[in-house]
């Protein structure tokens, strides 16, 4: 039974979160992810999706997710290694293979599974391993991989965190560790920093994990289907494309926006997932549904490159303008285009006041970013209209006025 003191720590927590301008609160939405959505019986904006490239609601898409459905039924009742594996399963790891050059993939519920399994597998001990391994994590990496460390023994590794995206202090860092005789040295990044629209400074950490012969793990889930010339993801934006030794990313964006992530790399690794890494052998698969409009996803990427340009000319285009109305923005060229607003009861004053006039946007505050940094994080999709960013930067500019932002 739930003790008073337990129901007092609990209620206590969220008050305090309230009289901080801190609590989250969740809109419903009423229809499926598009350049328009209706909340609360009305029509908004949408500029708060994952929703890169238009897939969520992409009639291909749906279409295929119904074939899949209609062929493998709603979900596997198993995981993988007992009767979970359908050849969806199999053809959307080979395709997300091909498409990222690397030799193997394997799939999973989400990509925050994904990292803490690759994490907890790699990192715990195994036969004949007795020596320590290094991790070395940017910062502002995303809570997946914060938490995958944390399901590690502390004995077993040591974690060393490097400022945000200087790669001349990780240097000095690795250097600094060179005497010492770890068993697997790691670099750890996002490729897009998912509070920022920031990319990683990859080419630089390929060459210094050639250098100190180390593993680069890279989280594009961000990145992948909306970074570079054929949205191959980050590498391939920042000319590293086969490069990257570990990619992780997840179908929950540019690919359709469902669920699912993924680990690509070598095969022997992927072969030694999938018989440690705990939620691929705990966890139910991937419904089939799911992986059949993956595959699709992918293949509508490859064959219209128009949605990769409309994506890339409507973010210069937001991001022109929005900087020409007053607002200060981390520069960058990613469709994540985050507005400073500094405190978090502004912020969320802020998106009230923008919904109610026909923009949903959402605000990010302490502890998602640092204190006093709070701001409102605008997402571009490849669905968005010229009107719709007008509409948009002069609702923004409306509302960012009136309670002095700009």
């Amino acid at each position: 039974m739930y003790s008073k003191e337990l129901l007092n720590l609990i209620t206590t927590e969220v008050d305090s979160l309230k009289s901080q301008g801190r609590y989250k609160k969740e809109s419903v939405l009423e229809s499926p992810q598009d350049a328009k959505v209706l909340v609360g019986g009305k029509e908004a904006l949408m500029f708060a999706s994952n929703n890169y490239l238009g897939l969520a609601n992409h009639p291909e898409i749906i279409k295929y997710a119904k074939e899949a459905m209609d062929r493998y039924g709603y979900g596997m009742s198993s995981v993988r290694f007992i009767s979970g594996t359908t050849a969806l399963h199999i053809a959307l790891e080979k395709k997300i293979s091909q498409f990222l050059d690397k030799e193997d993939t394997i799939i999973f519920n989400s990509c925050f599974a994904a990292n803490e399994a690759f994490f907890a597998a790699l990192l715990s001990k195994t036969e004949g391993q007795n020596k320590k391994s290094v991790l070395y994590s940017d910062e502002l990496n995303h809570a997946s991989i914060i938490d995958g460390l944390k399901l590690i023994k502390k004995d077993l590794f040591v974690k060393r965190i490097y400022p945000h995206s200087d790669v001349a202090m990780l240097k000095k860092m690795m250097q600094e560790d060179q005497k010492e005789q770890y068993f697997i040295k790691i670099i750890a990044t996002d490729g897009v920093f998912s509070m920022e629209g920031e990319l990683a400074r990859l080419p630089e950490l390929v060459t210094l994990s050639k250098e100190h012969n180390s593993l680069l793990f890279v989280d594009d889930s961000h990145g992948v289907g909306v970074c570079g010339l054929h949205g191959k993801g980050s590498p391939e934006e920042m000319g590293v494309l086969g490069q990257i030794d570990v990619l992780s990313g997840t179908m929950g964006k540019a690919f359709g926006g469902a669920c699912g992530g993924y680990l690509s790399g070598k095969k022997e690794l992927i072969e030694f997932l999938r018989q440690k890494a705990r939620p691929y052998i705990f966890s139910n698969s991937l419904p089939p549904m799911i992986a059949g409009a993956a595959i699709k996803a992918i293949d509508l990427i490859n064959a219209h490159p128009e949605l990769l340009k409309k994506s890339r000319d409507n973010t210069a285009y937001f991001r022109e303008q929005v900087k020409a109305a007053g607002f200060k923005i981390i520069e960058g060229t990613h469709p994540i285009v985050p507005i400073h607003i500094g405190e978090a009861k502004l912020a969320q004053k802020m998106q009230k006041e923008l919904l109610a006039k026909g923009l949903y946007l959402v605000g990010l505050w302490f502890p998602v970013v640092a204190e006093g940094q709070a701001r409102l994080r605008v997402q571009i999709s490849s669905v968005h209209t010229k009107d719709d960013l007008d509409s948009a930067i002069s609702i923004l500019t409306v509302v960012g006025r009136s309670l002095g932002v700009i």
